[in-house]
């Protein structure tokens, strides 16, 4: 006994020990950050707006654990594209930025929607009469769109333009679930709702075929129009055609070829371009460096261009961003009480005349979805326009939730629709059969115990759930009849699930129009009767205490990924398999029944969120890591 008591005592001062250790360690981090003053940043006149984008762009930035900033692992960085927009924009009116120099080694994508967004302010800065200059090892899709906003497009000698296009493959699970002996139970209205075909099926449909390909060829035509306008006599279709020919017939590099075909001007490292930049501009705060030019970070330029405190008639904004779950839930996911507080806190504030819900979301819980909606009609019965904007992706419940505003902006390019309904429940009477694992039990009504999952639906669970998936479609239906004005017969033929394009979606009269969230903040604050430029006050879930303390402190965390075009195409392709089995696993997980978009997950950017997604995204990615 007095062995085990000493044992014990040890044990517990260990524990107090390591109790004590972590309270000195946060408060000292609290001292620190409430003692450390940043220094005031000051814009040198005549320097470059240095944007090197790392990461992905994004409509709201997904907070990184504190764990994980304190455990340093990785994290794929996300910059906010209304920051990045508003820098430049606020460049544009300042003379003292005499260029802007784009850097996209580390660029992985953001949507056609947010890539015009960045593009069309670049477009603005191009128009006061001074330069873009772009640069990176190699150029895919996301990173060539922005670099053909340049005046001129550098590449590295080693370096390639590998320009693939939408589309892919699709992941279906049907016969590895066969083999694991799981019953999956699907419900559903319409032809095209092919977000449960990875569960039933091991290819797509002839329906969602045509679908996709509808889609992707609309996305690639709003690609190569964008890119064409800015790069006279260039035809990236015809040139893409007669790649490989060209690849076969000349003795040249891929750098080369690329050059030579127009794609890019210049040939040069980043050494040799940052020598440029320097003798142009002059030299920056460690002249000795070499390469080292005078600019300042878009991030630190925004901080010393943005006004501490406005006041006057505002235009609020709240995001709806990543999967629409039930509850509550941080920036970058769509948490349905977290959004409603968002609105309801907007529609109480004295400044804010109108509303706009901007929606990047490829949909989720159709309750949640429902909720947002109600807080935006609660909203315009106290007489505030509400406008929603939709991002890359306005999917399913995404779209749901845009029927409770006044009008809907969208960008050609956006991905839409997908007005359908479906519930799914896996079952594992036959996982236990096979390993000796049996269920039985009593009941007092044909629901007793049901949705049974270890023992599988019976008959009137199915017609109950079936029951219930209809009902939801027809309300989805009658919302969207009241919300856009058009005969039922009209909507059931757009619905049934199909996905579209933001330039079909205007067609169908499933939006009002085109244009971002600019054009959204201008049309709410017409709409509430605000002169000249409105301004936006931004709504957006508190973050925690120790991420804001980590944040202040300057931990930070990356994922490095590789710059070179090969590398990058293998590794988008395997963070699109890593989305796609994600989503599956979560729809799986979700609510019985939901308005979400699958087949979205192809076109998704890959992005670190928090919750209970954080041990399936771990393991997903130790299975695809190298």
């Amino acid at each position: 006994m007095p062995f085990l008591k000493a044992v014990w005592g040890f044990l517990v001062g260990v524990k107090d020990a390591l109790v004590l250790l972590f309270m000195l360690l946060l408060f000292a981090a609290l001292w620190v950050a409430l003692s450390t003053r940043a220094p005031r940043v000051t814009v040198p006149d005549g320097a470059a707006l240095s944007i090197e984008l790392d990461g992905v762009l994004v409509d709201q930035a997904t907070p990184v654990p504190p764990l994980a900033m304190l455990s340093g692992g990785p994290s794929i960085p996300e910059i906010e594209v209304a920051d990045l927009v508003e820098a430049i924009d606020r460049a544009t009116e300042d003379k003292r930025i005499a260029m802007i120099a784009l850097e996209l080694d580390g660029f992985l994508g953001g949507g056609l929607a947010n890539l015009d967004a960045v593009g069309q302010a670049l477009a603005r800065f191009r128009a006061s009469g001074r330069r873009v200059e772009a640069w990176a090892t190699a150029y895919t899709d996301p990173g060539y769109y922005l670099a053909a906003h340049a005046d001129e497009v550098g590449l590295s000698p080693m370096g390639a333009v590998l320009i693939a296009g939408p589309g892919g493959s699709g992941l279906y699970f049907k016969d590895a679930l066969e083999r694991l002996k799981v019953t999956v139970e699907v419900f559903r209205v319409g032809t095209f709702k092919s977000a449960v075909e990875p569960f039933t099926r091991n290819d797509s449909s002839p329906e969602a075929r045509a679908a996709d390909q509808m889609l992707a060829d609309d996305l690639w035509a709003v690609w190569r129009t964008g890119v064409e306008a800015q790069r006279s006599g260039l035809d990236v279709a015809a040139t893409l055609a007669s790649w490989p020919a060209r690849l076969s017939g000349a003795n040249l590099d891929q750098a080369r070829l690329a050059r030579d075909a127009g794609f890019v001007d210049k040939l040069l490292s980043r050494t040799a371009w940052h020598e440029a930049l320097k003798a142009r501009l002059g030299a920056g705060d460690d002249p000795d460096r070499p390469g080292d030019y005078r600019r300042i970070a878009f991030q630190d330029y925004l901080n010393a261009r943005r006004p501490l405190r406005e006041k006057g008639p505002a235009v609020a904004v709240v995001h709806v961003s990543g999967t629409i779950i039930d509850g509550e839930a941080p920036a970058g996911q769509a948490g349905s009480r977290t959004i409603a507080r968002l609105i309801e806190d907007a529609a109480a504030d004295t400044d804010v005349k109108a509303l706009v819900v901007r929606i990047d979301s490829p949909g989720g819980s159709a309750t949640a979805s429902e909720e947002v909606r109600q807080a935006m009609l609660a909203a315009r019965g106290r007489e505030i326009p509400v406008v929603a904007s939709f991002g890359p992706v306005a999917a399913s419940g995404g779209y749901w939730i845009a029927t409770g505003a006044d009008s809907i902006l969208a960008h050609p390019g956006t991905i839409t629709g997908s007005i359908g309904v479906f519930g799914i429940v896996p079952t594992f009477e036959g996982t236990l059969k096979s390993v000796g694992i049996h269920a039985d039990g009593v009941a007092t009504t044909p629901f007793s115990g049901q949705p049974d999952l270890v023992g599988g639906l019976n008959q009137p669970t199915r017609q109950l759930i079936q029951s219930v998936v209809e009902d939801t479609y027809r309300q989805f239906l009658a919302h969207v009849v009241e919300a856009r004005g058009l005969p039922l017969p009209d909507v059931e033929t757009l619905a049934e699930g199909r996905v579209w394009s933001g330039k079909r979606a205007l067609d169908l009269k499933l939006i009002d129009g085109f244009g971002g969230l600019d054009a959204a903040v201008a049309e709410a604050g017409r709409r509430a009767g605000i002169e000249g430029k409105p301004r936006v006050k931004t709504f957006r879930p508190e973050r925690p205490f120790l991420s804001q303390i980590l944040n202040d402190l300057g931990l930070s965390i990356t994922d490095r990924r590789p710059i070179d075009g090969l590398s990058r195409l293998v590794s988008a392709s395997r963070l699109s398999a890593m989305g796609q089995i994600e989503m599956a696993i979560m729809v799986a997980r979700g609510p019985l029944v939901q308005t979400a978009c699958l087949a979205c997950a192809r076109h998704l950017l890959p992005r670190d969120g928090s919750g209970e997604s954080d041990g399936v995204r771990a393991r997903i990615r130790q299975l695809l890591a190298d």
